[in-house]
């Protein structure tokens, strides 16, 4: 299958001169020989810039994504004009000039990281994966969200030297069990567990399911008298709020809770150590 070159850049929002601190909020793309010019802008679930940026008045980042939005527009358009004049024809220096403008350096808070090749079958496609990639971090998956998680928590109780009292174990019968990567094991039966738990996907719907998921393994696992009294959840939700994604949260963090088992805030650390240093 043909694979067609292409240039791409991040687009990063730096509103601070004096930190240098960015957020990637966009890509552009340019396949030259194919005269295919199109970009992808962050346009929702944008309150992690705002936060990350808390000085700033979000109208800020608004303001500026709508400029470059436009600006984008334009040069596309530009670039479709002239290949329906078949004035670019296969003459590729135009585009890549035009793409070379767009990306030079300026004193702005919108910048561009250096231009990047890539080759793709398809430069939509390759569009798409790369703003997945670098804007939605598509490689942070649910299990990598937990396993971050689970290696923040492990340091937390290495530092409040609790780390030799906890270790990953599975809970159940021969029949139906659940792992769980902090057990404190008594005599004869475990005496707490500690989940972290990532609630924080894109998709409400996935957020409720992941909850409810848990709440129907300890349901299970208590009726066979496999569970420790004290279980808690440490859990990360999305951080925008009045969401739809918000909402779902608060119904898999109850319904959690309807399961008896406790939960808190993984942000929350005083008191996650203080549930495992408890007798």
């Amino acid at each position: 299958m043909k694979k067609i070159p292409c240039l791409y850049a991040i687009v990063r929002f730096a509103p601070f001169v004096e930190t240098e601190e960015f957020a990637n909020v966009g890509i552009i793309l340019l396949a030259p020989t194919e005269q295919y010019f199109d970009f992808r802008l962050l346009d929702r679930r944008y309150a992690r810039v705002t936060r990350f940026f808390a000085e700033m008045k979000p109208e800020i980042f608004n303001t500026s994504m709508r400029n470059l939005r436009d600006e984008l527009q334009r040069v596309a358009v530009l670039l479709r004009e002239r290949d329906r004049d078949q004035v670019l024809n296969l003459d590729t220096d135009f585009g890549r000039s035009l793409f070379a403008e767009i990306i030079r350096p300026r004193e702005t808070i919108i910048k561009f990281s250096e231009p990047k090749p890539a080759l793709a079958t398809d430069p939509k496609a390759q569009l798409k994966a790369l703003y997945d990639f670098y804007v939605e971090r598509n490689f942070a998956t649910q299990e990598y969200q937990e396993a971050l998680m689970v290696k923040g928590l492990r340091g937390w109780l290495v530092e409040a030297r609790l780390a030799d009292r906890f270790h990953s174990e599975r809970l159940g019968d021969k029949t139906y069990g659940a792992t769980f990567p902090f057990v404190e094991s008594g005599l004869s039966h475990p005496l707490k567990a500690i989940k972290p738990l990532y609630l924080g996907q894109d998709d409400p719907t996935r957020i409720i399911d992941h909850g409810g998921q848990w709440a129907l393994r300890v349901a299970r696992l208590r009726k066979r008298q496999r569970l420790p009294q004290e279980l808690l959840f440490a859990v990360k939700g999305p951080e925008e709020e009045g969401s739809s994604r918000s909402e779902a949260y608060e119904e898999a963090v109850e319904e959690l809770r309807q399961a008896n088992a406790a939960v808190l805030p993984f942000a929350d650390k005083d008191r996650i150590l203080y549930f495992a240093a408890s007798s």
